[in-house]
């Protein structure tokens, strides 16, 4: 990433960041107040995906985290049996 300055990246990381909280937030406290036929209702999907989409990010990523972890231990068993050899 050279020439892309820290600071940017970190200000556009802090941005897109607040900004799925703020949404996310409105989506999940206020919006089950909201009246069914208001145009508000429009912006954000069923209440459904603000449960569903989290844990399965959730469950993906602990997943991704405990293969990448069997990986690295059966490389490290493996590298401990060429050494003993």
């Amino acid at each position: 990433m050279a020439g892309i300055n820290d600071k940017a990246v970190g200000a556009a990381l802090l941005g897109i960041g607040s900004f799925v909280f703020a949404y996310y937030s409105i989506w999940t406290l206020v919006i089950p107040f909201v009246d069914e036929d208001h145009p508000a209702r429009s912006l954000f999907p069923p209440q459904w995906y603000a449960i569903a989409v989290p844990v399965f990010l959730l469950a993906a990523g602990i997943t991704a985290l405990f293969g990448f972890l069997s990986l690295v231990m059966l490389k490290s068993s493996k590298k401990a049996t060429k050494k003993s050899t």
